[in-house]
């Protein structure tokens, strides 16, 4: 039976971290061949950490953000976020737990081209219940200017640079006031001046209080958290830093 999760009440607080995987595992199939892609992973995130999660092509980061964000589910092991048990859920009530609980940064920024700016912020709250049209302008004028981009509002994803168009992004997971941050490579498409201005974005944002937990193969970046994960063939092979 799935756990019940309604997107009208809160997430329970919760004294213990904010994510928990314990001996996660997700094995992929085809007709002739057995991927596992994590083996036995046990990752905790607290309130309020920056995480980045570091490894060679193929280690299997990627599949782990996934698991993270509920856009896939472990094969075995146990996943709590937010003190929800994430296995027990329903594919629908995984989805509400995601719009409300997480946020994405991506490498391709994925921007919806004919949308303008403040519309491709305003999206994830239109999934919401409850916020009408003047709400979710609002709030998204508010992310955008938190970001340094309220003044190209009426612009669209075309006329904006890369590293504006990741700031868009950014303003984009936040607006939705997540409880977790999923940076995919957030600096993979953009020159060493635009990712470093993504970088000094995503620190600010975490000492304002943001938990993030971000991919990166750059260990300039990696710096930028407090604590680094690192992966090899699906397993979590060492951590540097301090825990929460």
């Amino acid at each position: 039976m799935s756990a019940s999760v309604s997107s009208d009440v809160p997430t329970p607080a919760n004294a213990g971290p904010l994510l928990q995987l314990k001996q996660v595992g997700k094995v992929f199939f085809t007709e002739d061949l057995e991927t596992h892609a994590l083996r036995g992973v046990d990752l905790s995130i607290g309130r309020g950490e920056f995480v980045a999660i570091a490894g060679p092509s193929g280690c299997g980061k990627s599949t782990l953000l996934s698991v993270l964000g509920l856009l896939d589910v472990p094969s075995s092991g146990q996943y709590r976020l937010n003190g929800v048990p994430v296995n027990e859920l329903a594919a629908a009530e995984r989805a509400r737990l995601r719009n409300r609980e997480i946020g994405f940064i991506f490498q391709s920024f994925n921007l919806i081209a004919d949308l303008s700016v403040l519309e491709n912020v305003e999206l994830p709250l239109s999934y919401r219940r409850g916020l009408g049209r003047s709400e979710r302008r609002q709030r998204a004028q508010q992310v955008l200017e938190r970001v340094g981009m309220a003044h190209r509002t009426r612009h669209y994803p075309a006329q904006l640079s890369g590293g504006q168009q990741q700031r868009v992004a950014i303003a984009r997971a936040l607006v939705g006031e997540p409880s977790l941050l999923l940076a995919d490579e957030p600096t993979g498409n953009l020159d060493s001046e635009n990712g470093e201005a993504v970088m000094q974005l995503l620190g600010e944002l975490h000492r304002a209080g943001t938990t993030i937990c971000m991919v990166t193969h750059d260990s300039r970046h990696a710096a930028f958290a407090q604590r680094r994960v690192q992966m090899l063939d699906g397993r979590i092979v060492a951590a540097a830093g301090t825990e929460c």
